[in-house]
This record gives C-alpha cells, sequence and structure tokens, in this order.
C-alpha cells in the first residue's frame, strides 16, 4: 500500500521509532504521560537590554539665581571680574605710554613723533593680544578668565555646563557691544532670574559663583 503525499504527521512515531504499546497518540505540542515537562529559558526582567533613563535637566526646575541648583555670580562679583580682567590687559598700554613719554616727550621731531607712534600701537597690538587669550583662549577652555579666577567665578553653556569654547567667547565679547547701549544690557543681571545680560542671553551662558 502506498503513502500519500504531503509533511509527515508529527502525533505519529517516526519509522524505526514503535508508539508505547496501549497508549494513544498525542496531540501536536503535548507530551505523552511519564516524558519530562519541556524546559524554557527564564524571560529576561523588565527593561532587559535598555539604559537607564537619567532625567533631563529643565531650567524650570531652577530658583531665580541658580542654575542646576549652583549658585550664579550676582553683579558686582561679575563688574569685579570684568574690572580685573581690563586692568591686566590694560598694563601693556600704561607700560608703553609711560616708556614713550619718557624718551620722547621732549622732543618734537618727526622722528620722535614716529618712534612714539610706534612704540603706542605696539602697545595696543599687545593689549589686544592679551585680551584674546585671556578673554578667549583661557576663558574658552576653562569658563576662568583671570578676573573670573580671582573671584571664583565661572562662564558656561547652560546646555551642559560646560565652557563655551574660545570661538564661542570671542562671538560673546562682540556681542557685548548690544549690552553697551545705554548700559542697559549690563544693569539686566541685576533683576535678571538668570542674572544674564545680553550677550549671555544670545549665547546662552550663564557665569557661576564657586566662592566657598
Amino acid at each position: 500500500m502506498s503513502q500519500g503525499y504531503g509533511p509527515p504527521d508529527p502525533n505519529q512515531p517516526s519509522p524505526g521509532q514503535q508508539q508505547p504499546y496501549g497508549q494513544p497518540p498525542q496531540p501536536y505540542g503535548q507530551q505523552p504521560p511519564g516524558y519530562p515537562p519541556p524546559s524554557y529559558p527564564p524571560a529576561p526582567p523588565p527593561g532587559y537590554g535598555q539604559q537607564p533613563q537619567q532625567p533631563s535637566y529643565s531650567p524650570a526646575m531652577d530658583q531665580p539665581g541658580t542654575y542646576m541648583g549652583r549658585q550664579l555670580a550676582n553683579w558686582l562679583q561679575r563688574v569685579g571680574a570684568a574690572l580685573i580682567d581690563y586692568l591686566i590687559t590694560g598694563i601693556p598700554v600704561i607700560i608703553i605710554l609711560i616708556l614713550a613719554g619718557a624718551i620722547f616727550g621732549g622732543s618734537d621731531s618727526g622722528g620722535a613723533q614716529a618712534g612714539a607712534g610706534a612704540l603706542i600701537g605696539l602697545a595696543y597690538l599687545g593689549s589686544f593680544a592679551l585680551a584674546i587669550y585671556n578673554r578667549a583662549i583661557m576663558q574658552g577652555r576653562t569658563g576662568q578668565s583671570w578676573g573670573k579666577k580671582a573671584l571664583n567665578l565661572r562662564l558656561v553653556r547652560m546646555a551642559d555646563g560646560q565652557p563655551l569654547g574660545g570661538l564661542m567667547c570671542f562671538v560673546r565679547d562682540i556681542v557685548h557691544v548690544l549690552d553697551g547701549i545705554c548700559l542697559i544690557g549690563y544693569l539686566f543681571p541685576l533683576w535678571d532670574a538668570r542674572r544674564q545680560t545680553f550677550s549671555d542671553k544670545i549665547m546662552n551662558s550663564v557665569v557661576l559663583s564657586e566662592a566657598a
């Protein structure tokens, strides 16, 4: 008698294997009595393979005058740090002006005037280079210029609390031109909840106070 076509019945014993005597065929997916139950790997715990979610920072969680729970610099601290910066960067100009007056002050010749002018130009160039290093390069890397370091202040991005970087610090100083209009931008930290100037708001930066 020929066998029919189609897949073999999984409930029937395979060729060479006899059905146990007196035991009816078992439905598909079930084990006959006496066989051990199938074992399956345990289910993974809930959340397996997922990274724990860190709560994201929201400015709404901050109290006025704070950022990420840290104290912001007040207006007097910021003014003091700026004065220290401008005093340090102005030292080359002051020294050269004194030297130029001592060397060429008593002479009205064209050569003396040209020499004095060259020295003054060199002084302003040195002052500009010093300001770039102090307020852009150093402050961009660490968040602190010489003035901010002296008063334990730090300039950071609001997005992540890290220093702005040299280019952004340079742009921020240029944007300070808006603060100088009627001086209103420089006075804004007196009543602003984030104690920001206009340039801080544009650059999304804040100045922290790290004083103990």
